[in-house]
């Protein structure tokens, strides 16, 4: 697999943050996200600091002296929150306490015991150059847990690798 050019712009990858009810293993996701980036061919580096649990993502004090530390342009932040319905909000399933029963066959009572009921949850993450305060790029992902939260969460760092480094790649042709 090829590398990154050494003069490529470093990313900084945050520890993910867990600010839902939801069971994930934040160093684990942060490792998946860190190995998916590098595929794309990204150089990244791992931050010891995690993402703020905050409801507004945003580099913390730790994120940002860390990333000078390690020379890098650009932080990711990444978040897992519980789903906060708007009372504007419409939910595609009939349900009361905003709750839905899990379909997921993996689960180990599979209806014997009634149905189980998870939270869905935002993966929310955010691209700032260590220059600035506002994001590049600020987006969330909404994902349902199944039995295995946290490898239910790992398809979604997948899918945040791919949309920062779709991202990554068109900034720097337009450079």
């Amino acid at each position: 697999m090829p590398t990154p050019r050494e003069d490529a712009a470093k990313l900084c990858v945050a520890t993910v943050a867990n600010a839902s009810t939801a069971l994930a293993m934040p160093d684990r996701l942060t490792q998946r996200l860190v190995n998916s980036l590098k595929q794309n061919k990204m150089r990244v580096v791992t931050l010891d600091s995690a993402t703020t649990t905050q409801s507004q993502i945003r580099p913390t004090t730790e994120n940002g002296e860390e990333s000078k530390q390690k020379d890098c342009e650009f932080i990711l932040l990444t978040q897992i929150r519980s789903k906060q319905l708007n009372p504007t909000e419409s939910t595609p399933e009939i349900s009361i306490g905003g709750r839905v029963p899990s379909i997921d066959a993996s689960d180990p009572l599979g209806g014997q015991s009634g149905p189980v009921y998870r939270d869905n949850v935002e993966i929310r993450f955010a691209l700032f150059r260590t220059d600035r305060f506002e994001p590049q790029l600020e987006t969330v992902l909404l994902d349902r847990p199944t039995s295995s939260a946290t490898d239910s969460f790992i398809g979604a760092m997948d899918r945040e690798a791919n949309r920062i480094a779709k991202e990554w790649k068109k900034n720097r042709n337009t450079k």
